[in-house]
């Protein structure tokens, strides 16, 4: 045939293993979960900031515990 070994694609690569692509998109689905997390913090902090520096005193949320 061509000399390559059968099952390999055509330079020689190992097929894509149903594995390999699992971890691949869980790993981007950790990426993504991260990242909305992280813009979630930092929109808070920012809204923080804002109330404090126009000089409010009752900026963070109060806890009542229900």
């Amino acid at each position: 045939m061509n000399g390559q070994p059968p099952g390999r694609g055509p330079q020689g690569e190992e097929p894509s293993s149903p594995r390999g692509v699992l971890i691949g998109l869980v790993l981007i689905l950790l990426l993504v979960i991260g990242g909305v997390y992280l813009v979630n913090k930092l929109r808070d902090s920012a809204r923080l900031q804002d109330c404090q520096m126009q000089g409010r005193t009752n900026c963070a949320p109060i806890d009542t515990g229900r």
